[in-house]
């Protein structure tokens, strides 16, 4: 196979990747995504996300952040059929820039997947060691987690690292598991809180929320913040693309279902809760949850179902840290990141490096409060992971109009151009902080490529290699 090929093929097919197995089917794909979305995220930020939008509209927050999840995530449908291979986000702007910028755009993508995903997946740990301070005394006081809190969260990162030694078909059936925990998990809190709904109380907006300067207004772009935060995963079967069965099927209604079935479980959660927790409790608890379960069942039903929201924050992070590593893998073996990234275990077939690296961030992640990881994470996200990737669509779209796309996007553009202005609002909108702290992150990326480039005589200092990763069968039968 020609490692140089023109833009503008006519079919599309992978060239294949030794080592990885296509062993994720439709129903793993959608609980790896979903497992991934929901985990602890929705049980420690509706609090937060009440208080920032000012009363009981903080459940259309959830609405709205879902719209723009849904936008992006036909981005990712599209993106992730046409180019199905491990890494997501870096094949796609490997693919789309590597005309223009030769290996910049995926080099900088893999500097800041290094540290959003493990951010992500921190945020999960601050959450669960949160709801076990209902469970283990001292783990939590009132000023937040404490140095036990820490080591336990550690601990657990180390379990789940060690969890993820296993072959990938293995990791399909457990993380199944997972999902069924905690789907069950979820139905339960909401079952609690509907037992003793108050309707009064859960439709109370504040007086003048909708209208002009309303409260719902001046919160919504940081409630979009911590919404997005706990929609991020939907991709996570596009990361394992190389892994998935039938990916030009798969991938888009893996998506396309997680996204519709996260929402409706946020949704009934945020209105259930409203309706059995009082305002002012409720903006300031840090174990929502096991407040409703207590309240409605009493003290031994919400200590067993507080352990499931536990298990499903464990699977959450499992679920990240499988599809994140991946991410350095991909990138590695195009020599686009450290080499021993792209070594896979001898037996299990799995990437160790960005396993072990991305477990060790986690765990150092989960050191800080929630609300500075989640918006460092998100920040970090945007710039180069969500922004690039509406650019990505548009050049692909344009360079290789005969690329094989499996799944076509609906009504594009429209829904790419209402995704660039979901994330561009959702960007200006995260703390001053987070901003200059993601724009410092990129700055070092940049020069760290600039030295990569320099040792690799590469685009700057040297010729672009135009890479056609998935070539189509013409150029294929000529090489």
């Amino acid at each position: 196979m020609s490692s140089s090929t023109r833009p503008g093929d006519s079919t599309a097919t992978e060239l294949p990747r030794a080592g990885l197995e296509r062993r994720i089917g439709p129903l793993q794909a959608t609980a790896i995504n979903m497992t991934q979305m929901c985990g602890i995220g929705p049980f420690v930020t509706i609090p937060a996300m009440v208080a920032t939008m000012g009363g009981a509209q903080a459940m259309f927050g959830w609405i709205v952040g879902a719209l723009i999840a849904l936008a992006d995530g036909l981005v990712w449908a599209e993106l992730g059929a046409a180019l199905p291979g491990a890494g997501g986000t870096y094949i796609y702007l490997r693919e789309a820039f590597q005309y223009r910028t030769g290996r910049l755009m995926p080099f900088l993508f893999v500097w800041s997947a290094v540290l959003f995903i493990p951010l992500i997946m921190s945020s999960g740990i601050i959450g669960l060691v949160q709801y076990l301070g209902y469970l283990v005394p001292g783990v939590t006081d009132e000023a937040g987690v404490t140095p036990l809190g820490k080591v336990i969260g550690i601990a657990v990162v180390v379990l789940i690292v060690l969890a993820l030694f296993r072959r990938i078909g293995q990791i399909g059936k457990l993380t199944t598991a997972l999902f069924v925990i905690m789907l069950a998990a979820v139905l339960t809190v909401v079952t609690a809180a509907f037992s003793h709904f108050d309707g009064a109380r859960a439709f109370a907006f504040t007086p003048g929320a909708f209208g002009s300067g309303g409260a719902f207004w001046g919160g919504l772009g940081a409630g979009l913040v911590i919404a997005i935060y706990d929609y991020l995963g939907y991709n996570t079967s596009a990361y394992l693309g190389g892994e998935v069965r039938t990916p030009g099927r798969t991938i888009p209604r893996s998506i396309f279902f997680s996204i519709l079935g996260i929402m409706s479980l946020y949704f009934l959660l945020q209105v259930g809760v409203l309706g059995s927790i009082p305002l002012e409790q409720l903006k300031t608890a840090t174990s929502v949850a096991s407040t409703v379960l207590e309240q409605a069942w009493g003290s031994a039903a919400a200590k067993v179902v507080t352990v499931f929201i536990v298990v499903a924050a464990i699977g959450s992070v499992f679920a990240g840290l499988l599809g994140g590593s991946r991410v350095p893998f991909e990138a590695a073996r195009d020599k686009v990141f450290l080499p021993w990234f792209g070594k896979l275990h001898k037996r299990l077939n799995m990437p160790t490096a960005g396993v072990l690296t991305m477990g060790l961030i986690t765990a150092i992640g989960s050191l800080f409060t929630l609300t500075d990881v989640i918006n460092a994470a998100v920040t970090v996200l945007v710039l180069i992971q969500s922004l690039a990737q509406v650019a990505a669509i548009w050049v692909l779209r344009r360079r290789r109009p005969n690329l094989q796309r499996p799944y076509r996007q609906w009504l594009y553009p429209v829904p790419t151009i209402i995704a660039l202005a979901g994330w561009v609002y959702i960007y200006v909108s995260a703390t001053t902080l987070s901003i200059l702290l993601s724009v410092g992150w990129i700055v070092l990326g940049l020069l760290a490529y600039l030295g990569y480039a320099a040792a690799e005589k590469t685009w700057p200092f040297g010729p672009k290699e135009i890479r056609e990763a998935f070539a189509s069968p013409v150029e294929g039968a000529q090489a």
